[in-house]
């Protein structure tokens, strides 16, 4: 079978490593001049643990399964990352009845080592800490996204496939029991493929919307959120990720992260734009100080500074609930030999390996 995946951020690398492995042949196209230059070069790099989501949704499932093929993906294949672990921190009594719930929900979705903290207890693990209660997650973590898309393509080469980049991907036809997809680009070309798989990220809608035969009332609004992070001077304050209790729309407050050289850097918070547009605004600074300072009261006034910006494909927008990862198969929308992504955001890189597999079994029945 010939497969076309669209998008080469990690979703897509991951999707075409499982059509691979699986003996097929497969070309990822890329719109840009290099892979993952969108939503996965612009994250925080966690790796999940999949306390958050309710029972049974696509976040739930994938994070906690692509979690754990994610740590032996990475081991086995020399991509840097670190399981750090992670304190969720409630400053009140109604913060601690939601840690509470964390937990709870954690444990019905298969989270392991998952424990409730009293402040005392928090503290010995990270003495900067200000928190009345803290749920510990020791399996949460960081890696290099870059070195793991790397290494997702290497599998994929290694299996004889290809990444076509500067190859958009203009509209896609059925014809003869096939997929028909128009390439752009410097040399137009149009070349036909078994089955199709959309994960395009911030095109994906507009792609499904130029997909032959998918029903209109699919194709979903494309929302922009965008997540602002400022990095912080001087030593590293913390050992373990920080994050507050989240907030009522789905999103994880502005928490502290570390990258693998164990830079201290606080983010995302939200903020809904219009357009592709990646500056921060030092004057956003003035909010994450107040934010921070719940549980790192000893944040030094001046240590905040703009570090970078990610936008990500909401599903839903201002106040709504936040949307599940939509993946929709021909068990969906009725056409074969396709698959559209939608809203792959956060824990999209953490569900990168389960997604694909997901998908990857939807086609190849």
């Amino acid at each position: 079978m010939e497969v076309l995946v669209v998008g080469a951020g990690v979703v897509g690398l991951a999707v075409g490593r499982a059509f691979a492995l699986r003996g097929h042949v497969v070309i990822v196209a890329e719109a840009e001049e290099a892979f993952g230059t969108g939503v996965s070069a612009r994250s925080s790099e966690v790796i999940h643990g999949g306390m958050y989501y309710p029972s049974g949704s696509a976040r739930a499932r994938h994070c906690v399964d692509g979690a754990e093929k994610l740590y032996n993906f990475c081991a086995n294949h020399g991509v840097p990352h670190r399981a750090c672990g992670k304190l969720i921190v409630a400053g009140d009594d109604a913060e601690a009845d939601t840690i509470a719930a964390i937990r709870q929900q954690g444990e019905a979705n298969g989270v392991r080592g998952l424990e409730l903290l009293d402040a005392a207890a928090a503290k010995r693990l990270e003495p900067n800490l200000a928190c009345t209660l803290a749920l510990h997650a020791p399996h949460t973590g960081i890696v290099d996204s870059h070195a793991l898309m790397l290494a997702l393509l290497g599998v994929i080469e290694d299996h004889g496939g290809a990444l076509a980049l500067r190859t958009p991907v203009e509209r896609l036809s059925r014809r003869d029991g096939q997929w028909h997809a128009a390439f752009g680009g410097s040399e137009p070309v149009e070349l036909a493929f078994d089955a199709v798989v959309n994960a395009a990220s911030f095109g994906a809608p507009a792609l499904a919307a130029r997909t032959e035969g998918y029903p209109a009332e699919r194709v979903p609004v494309l929302r922009l959120a965008r997540g602002n992070y400022f990095g912080c001077t001087g030593k590293p304050a913390f050992s373990r990720l920080i994050y507050p209790a989240p907030r009522i729309d789905g999103g994880l407050g502005i928490h502290l992260t570390l990258d693998l050289a164990g830079r201290t850097r606080f983010g995302p918070d939200v903020e809904w734009v219009e357009g592709f547009d990646y500056r921060v605004d030092p004057a956003r600074a003035d909010s994450f100080y107040g934010a921070i300072r719940r549980y790192w009261p000893g944040l030094p006034d001046g240590a905040l500074y703009p570090d970078y910006a990610g936008l990500r494909p909401k599903l839903t927008g201002p106040g709504e609930t936040a949307a599940d990862f939509r993946i929709d198969g021909p068990e969906e929308h009725g056409l074969p030999g396709i698959v559209h992504l939608f809203g792959i955001e956060s824990p999209g890189l953490t569900s990168s390996l389960s997604l694909a597999e997901a998908v990857a079994g939807q086609l190849d029945a």
